[in-house]
């Protein structure tokens, strides 16, 4: 940037919510990401301001109008995000755009679920065959009536299996039902931890994928698990952040990080995610995606926080590609490290 006195070049993209701002505030201009005065500074220069201002007044607008235009504007930036993404996230030859995927349990109703599904611009939906009717077919279950099935992805899953002959048979009566080939295998035989089962989850695992299943199952945050599932064909594993619904973010971290190194298939973070930023942290850390369903079920408003964890997800994301290797890191350190020289001080001969 060259116009204006003091413009600074920082060498960041502007677009968006997503770039740094730099210059005098811009007094009452309000984000509907976040409902208060806008605390960044904008670039200098007359013109780059009135931009960046036509942008926030924009995409206010656009959630004003509804979650077809919030989800609209998440899409386009997930495309275009993807579009130079040198990992794009492919599974069973479908490339998702969207690393976010959701849940659709506990919702209050059909409504909230809808607004966080279209907030979010999601791509894929788990439902949990327990609450299907079985009489009927997918399609005209009313919650599942209305998800567009040429757009979302549907994964039927198998929550409530104790073991895996239970997990094998909800897993056809979702086909039978035209449910699908893809399933999230769950086989959780403490009714209280929600805990996967590792031995049964293997056993389902292999049974399914012989029987000609995408299978995406979910797991404790164990390495030498996470190998043997993808050895019998598992599309991806989905180790757990922490138990289904604690909200806890992610206890599992070192695991997962060792998880994702030796990954042969993508890396769904899934399970206790419940704030926007436990999302961020697993998209930095490498994983390809994370699913989350408690943290928007039981938000004040489900859509804005669908749109909350996209935007989490996509940042996390781009950090993983284009930020810092270390700040990606966890661990301990022992100095600290000056982002300004510590020579060339006017002073310097006499503190020496």
């Amino acid at each position: 940037m060259t116009d204006g006195p003091g413009a600074v070049s920082h060498g960041r993209s502007q677009s968006g919510l997503l770039g740094l701002f730099y210059g005098p505030p811009v007094p009452g201009v309000r984000s509907y990401l976040c409902p208060f005065p806008l605390g960044e500074r904008l670039p200098a220069g007359r013109k780059n301001r009135i931009l960046l201002v036509r942008i926030l007044m924009t995409q206010a607008a656009n959630l004003d109008r509804g979650s077809e235009a919030a989800g609209a504007g998440m899409e386009k930036e997930n495309r275009q995000l993807d579009s130079i993404d040198p990992y794009p996230l492919i599974i069973n030859k479908r490339r998702f755009h969207s690393r976010l995927f959701v849940g659709t349990g506990k919702f209050s109703s059909n409504q909230a679920m809808m607004e966080a599904v279209n907030h979010s611009a999601t791509e894929m939906v788990t439902v949990a065959l327990r609450r299907v009717d079985l009489n009927k077919s997918v399609d005209e279950e009313d919650m599942i009536s209305l998800l567009d099935r040429d757009r979302l992805q549907l994964l039927p899953n198998t929550s409530g299996a104790r073991d895996a002959e239970e997990a094998v048979r909800l897993a056809h009566l979702s086909r039978e039902m035209g449910g699908g080939d893809w399933v999230k295998l769950e086989v959780t035989p403490d009714p209280v931890y929600l805990l996967p089962d590792p031995v049964e989850t293997y056993k389902a695992t292999e049974r399914l994928v012989k029987d000609g299943f995408t299978v995406l199952p979910y797991m404790h945050a164990d390495p030498v698990l996470a190998l043997r599932l993808q050895d019998v064909g598992a599309s991806t594993v989905m180790p757990l952040g922490s138990p289904i619904g604690s909200n806890q973010g992610i206890k599992t971290e070192e695991s997962i990080r060792i998880i994702i190194e030796q990954a042969r298939v993508p890396v769904v973070v899934d399970a206790g995610l419940g704030a926007p930023s436990h999302a961020a942290r697993a998209m930095e850390m490498g994983a390809d995606a994370v699913l989350v369903n408690t943290a928007l079920a039981v938000a004040r408003d489900p859509g804005f926080a669908g749109l909350a964890f996209a935007r989490a997800t996509l940042a996390g994301r781009m950090h993983f590609l284009f930020g810092s290797e270390g700040s990606s890191r966890s661990g301990s350190w022992n100095s600290a490290s000056a982002s300004s020289p510590l020579t060339g001080f006017l002073d310097e001969e006499s503190r020496s």
